[in-house]
Parts: structure tokens; C-alpha cells; sequence
């Protein structure tokens, strides 16, 4: 045999030798991102999904620690009280930071929705679908705490069949009885306008912004401090679906339409329109003031820099949410 031959059938045998077996080709090879029809279909729904879970997670710690702290005043609901105003603090913050934390791709906060909407280029298209599922979560996580606080409410009213705004409370916010119109306004102004302050602080890669993972604690920190600050005259709703969702549940369980008649449609200008105008105010303070990423509006280039192809420079956007409708 030639030189040349014994060469080639070296090669040959080499080349034998090192071909991976088909059982050693790696199995990410054959790794798809829809392996049958659901993940497809869950892929799709995957984000409104997310905005209903958050929500709902977040009603039923918060309007949970409503109940049991209220209700247990009587006495023949529990044998003591079970908790303080402080406890309402807690939990609300708990069930923010938990919300978020199941679902952190996820906003919850439908004021917060639309600031990002408005100051940080999130697609206006999303916002209905966002905002309707984020309803839908308060609605059903008040639907859960209903079904499980149902004869202590009962014990509470007197009744069974008696559902008054004695427990109406429970699940949405009514303002204390020496608030005017005006101050209710205001509470829920001033305490959303903080809350989008300090969300888009945090969301800010030039204002020490959290390390990966604690975004939740902080909204947790948060929303006990504007609870335990703010709180007290129209219990905080400071996120529309956190008051809203539940508020639709009540009038579908016997409360009536006392739960929108309630000081002059006082569900509408001041658990609804307070957080969204607080939001906006809070999110138009931060940029004009501190945030200098390319998508605020406030940064957007003026004839003079567009014809000299001037920009601000981008920042990545917020993944975490805002303490995100957090509430």
C-alpha cells in the first residue's frame, strides 16, 4: 500500500473515531419554546396572565387582613381582636411585595400602567388589555376572601342576608366621615404622586437602583410606609383596581348600589381619578427634575437638536413593576 493510501485510511479511521454517537448530540438541540399547543398558547396570554395573578395575589392579602382584623373585634367572630391598624399596614405591603414576586414580569398597578405609558415608551397598545386583567385579578382575589370570610361577615352584620358599609369597607375604601370632597382628593393625590416618585426612582440605572431581586422588598418598604404614613382618611387605595375590582364584587354579593352612591359617586373622583392624576403628576415631578433616559417625554430632542441627530442616551427600562397598579 502507497504512502498516500496509508495516510488517507488514517484519516478515515480519525474521523471514525471522533464522530459523536447520535445518544451523545446534545440535548439542546433539540430544545423548542412550544412543545405542544398550551405552551404556545400561554406564551400569548403570558403577560395579561401576570397582571391578573398579581393583582389577585395582592387583594387577597390585603382585603384578608381587613377581615380578620375587623371582624374579629366581635365577639362572636373571634374570641379577640386579631391584629392593629399596623397589621393592615403589613399586610398590604406583604401582598404587594408578594404580587410582584409571583409574577414579576408584571405591573399590578393600573396608575402605574399608564405613567409608564406616558413617561417611559410602554406600548399604548397593551395598556387596555393590562388594565382589564388587572381589574378582573381584584375581582376575583376579593371573590376568594369573600367565600372565606362569609359567616364572620355574617356574625359581624347581624345576618346573613345583611350586607351593609360596615363590611363594604372591608374589601374597598370609603373615607372617614370629617374628610370634605376636596381633602379626599388630595390623600389619594399626594400618596399616589409619592408612590410614582419613589417607583420611578427606583427604576432609574442613574439613581442607585436596587440590586437584581429586591425590587419587591423595597415596594414592600414602600407601601407600609405610605400606609402607615397616609393612610388613615380614605385607606390608601392608591392603585384603581385595588379599589375598584373588589368594589364590583360587593355590588354583586348583596351590597347594592350603596357602594357607588357613596358621597356623590365618591368611587369614581376619588379611589379612581386620584391615583391616576397623582400618578401622572409624580412621574411628570421625577422627569422634568431628575430622569435623563432618551423615552421620557421630557427628553425628547428640539428642532434644534433633531436637525443636528441629537438624542438623549437610553436606559434600559423597568423590568420590575413600579410597585407597578402595586398596589
Amino acid at each position: 500500500m502507497s504512502q498516500d493510501s496509508t495516510s488517507i485510511e488514517k484519516s478515515h479511521q480519525q474521523h471514525i473515531e471522533v464522530a459523536p454517537a447520535p445518544e451523545a448530540q446534545h440535548e439542546d438541540d433539540h430544545i423548542t419554546q412550544f412543545p405542544n399547543r398550551w405552551s404556545r398558547f400561554r406564551y400569548l396570554i403570558r403577560e395579561p396572565a401576570a397582571e391578573f395573578l398579581g393583582v389577585c395575589v395582592l387583594i387577597i392579602f390585603g382585603t384578608g387582613v381587613d377581615c380578620q382584623v375587623v371582624l374579629s373585634t366581635n365577639t362572636g367572630v373571634a374570641s379577640g381582636p386579631r391584629g392593629e391598624y399596623i397589621s393592615i399596614n403589613f399586610g398590604w405591603a406583604i401582598g404587594t411585595a408578594m404580587g410582584v414576586w409571583t409574577t414579576f414580569v408584571a405591573y399590578i398597578v393600573q396608575k402605574v400602567t399608564l405613567a409608564l405609558a406616558v413617561y417611559r415608551g410602554f406600548p399604548w397598545k397593551k395598556v387596555p388589555i393590562y388594565m382589564i386583567s388587572q381589574l378582573f385579578g381584584g375581582i376575583v382575589g376579593a371573590a376568594l376572601v369573600y367565600a372565606n370570610y362569609f359567616h364572620a361577615i355574617s356574625i359581624f352584620e347581624g345576618g346573613d342576608g345583611v350586607r351593609t358599609l360596615k363590611t363594604a369597607g372591608l374589601f374597598s375604601t370609603y373615607a372617614l366621615p370629617y374628610m370634605t370632597n376636596v381633602s379626599c382628593f388630595f390623600s389619594e393625590f399626594l400618596a399616589s404622586a409619592v408612590l410614582l416618585v419613589v417607583v420611578f426612582a427606583l427604576n432609574d440605572r442613574k439613581n442607585t437602583p436596587p440590586p437584581s431581586g429586591l425590587a419587591p422588598l423595597l415596594l414592600f418598604l414602600l407601601i407600609l410606609g405610605i400606609g402607615a404614613s397616609l393612610g388613615m382618611e380614605t385607606g390608601y387605595a392608591i392603585n384603581p383596581a385595588r379599589d375598584l375590582g373588589p368594589r364590583l364584587l360587593t355590588s354583586m354579593v348583596g351590597y347594592g348600589k350603596a357602594v357607588y352612591t357613596f358621597r356623590n359617586q365618591y368611587w369614581i373622583w376619588c379611589p379612581i381619578l386620584g391615583p391616576f392624576l397623582g400618578a401622572l403628576a409624580g412621574g411628570a415631578f421625577y422627569d422634568a427634575f431628575f430622569f435623563t433616559g432618551a423615552e421620557s417625554i421630557f427628553n425628547k430632542p428640539n428642532a434644534e437638536a433633531r436637525k443636528r441627530h441629537l438624542h438623549a442616551a437610553n436606559t434600559q427600562r423597568p423590568h420590575m413593576p413600579s410597585g407597578a397598579d402595586a398596589v
